[in-house]
């Protein structure tokens, strides 16, 4: 009788555990990107209560990506080692710490290290939710990713359309708009200490360890790796610039603090929709190369629109700029389907986002200095545009049907 209850109550969790795993990786990726797209609508008031140059605040643009790449080089280890859910659950921990006393910073120093906080529990869940994916749910890749990348477009949007309104609503306070989305990230941890302890139970973490420490195909080696990592980068960079500057282009342009913060939430709006039906379509192509091209030609379209006027035609600027924000739920996918299998995954993960995060720190220090410089920002919308192109063949080389390894 023992046996058969322990049987029966195993059975009944087992057939949970997959709608468990769901739930925390849509929670998860929910909180991908609040930490970054609530401060662009904010980015004004924060660089005057800090006393923050446009320099340094381009520097604060590129954290993410730094971050990205310092950590995401460690997430591979960490996970074979602890398991790929408990590093996640401790990342979003730490990222709901460092969103919780960022706004209490007193100086830019404190400021800039908290951010650095929250966006390192950020960079395990970035490189590891691919691998929770192949592991958990190896015949449905392209679903799930794009199932959680619209998570992610749900959060980013709501982050920027409503962090301004929330600091209104308590007597336009910056600090507190900044501060509430602690909340969220704190909202996703017990879920994924729950798989952690689940995987756990079963003996997955050291299965886990063996399969990250066993040999594999040397990525510096591979051109589909690299084309992979050159392409994450590119995105990368685009959507960093466009996370941290967007709104500020906006409102340099006549628009209100609130209409710049719609119109950027509009590049993460489209992305609902659009992420899931990429990530499943992309899942049942052998090849994703065209798809990585024409979302590239959306972007081609909407920086040179930004360059000509961007009060003339703002929201449509914004949507052809949402479409190619789909660049990464595409790398994302393709990171996925290029490895053959969940271990090989974990280190493609890593190996793209970190050389890709890696690549794109440049990208928001060069456009605060150029912006500094030359007090506009047409030259910075036309190197936004002339990197389009390198992407456009980064992802068609990184689309073609090749298995890593």
């Amino acid at each position: 009788m023992p046996n058969e209850r322990s049987a029966v109550r195993s059975a009944a969790t087992g057939r949970w555990i997959p709608h468990l795993a769901i739930a925390a990786l849509i929670l998860a990726a929910l909180n991908l990107r609040p930490a970054v797209t609530s401060l662009g609508p904010l980015l004004e008031e924060a660089r005057a209560a800090l006393g923050m140059s446009a320099t340094l605040a381009g520097l604060l643009a590129s954290l993410p990506a730094l971050c990205f790449a310092a950590v995401g080089f460690a997430a591979p280890r960490l996970a074979g080692r602890h398991g790929a859910e408990a590093v996640v659950a401790a990342g979003l921990a730490a990222l709901a710490t460092g969103l919780a006393l960022r706004p209490l910073a007193g100086g830019t120093a404190a400021f800039v290290a908290l951010t650095g906080l929250a966006l390192a529990g950020i960079a395990v869940a970035n490189v590891l939710l691919p691998v929770v994916v192949k592991q958990r749910f190896p015949d449905r890749v392209g679903a799930m990713t794009g199932l959680y990348s619209t998570a992610l477009n749900v959060g980013a949007s709501s982050a920027a359309a409503a962090t301004v309104p929330l600091a209104g609503a308590f007597g336009d306070d910056w600090r507190v708009g900044l501060g509430l989305w602690a909340a969220l990230a704190a909202v996703a941890v017990p879920p994924w200490v729950a798989l952690a302890r689940q995987r756990r139970s079963r003996g997955g973490a050291a299965g886990g360890a063996r399969a990250v420490r066993a040999p594999g195909p040397r990525l510096t080696r591979d051109r589909t790796a690299w084309a992979l990592a050159g392409y994450f980068g590119l995105q990368a960079t685009a959507a960093y610039v466009i996370i941290g500057w967007l709104p500020q282009i906006y409102r340099d342009a006549g628009l209100s603090a609130e209409a710049a913060g719609l119109l950027f939430a509009v590049t993460s709006v489209l992305g609902v929709p659009l992420s899931f039906a990429l990530g499943a379509v992309a899942g049942r192509l052998a090849h994703q190369s065209g798809i990585a091209v024409a979302v590239g030609l959306f972007g081609l379209a909407g920086y040179a629109g930004l360059w000509a006027d961007p009060a003339a035609a703002p929201w449509l600027w914004a949507v052809l700029l949402g479409v190619a924000n789909c660049s990464f739920p595409l790398a994302l996918t393709m990171i996925a389907l290029r490895g053959r299998d969940g271990a090989t995954v974990t280190r493609l993960s890593g190996f793209a986002q970190s050389v890709g995060y890696l690549m794109a720190v440049p990208g928001p220090i060069l456009v605060g200095t150029l912006h500094e410089h030359t007090g506009g920002w047409r030259a910075v919308l036309a190197v936004m545009a002339a990197l389009m192109l390198p992407q456009l063949v980064a992802g068609a080389l990184a689309g073609r049907h090749r298995r890593v390894g």
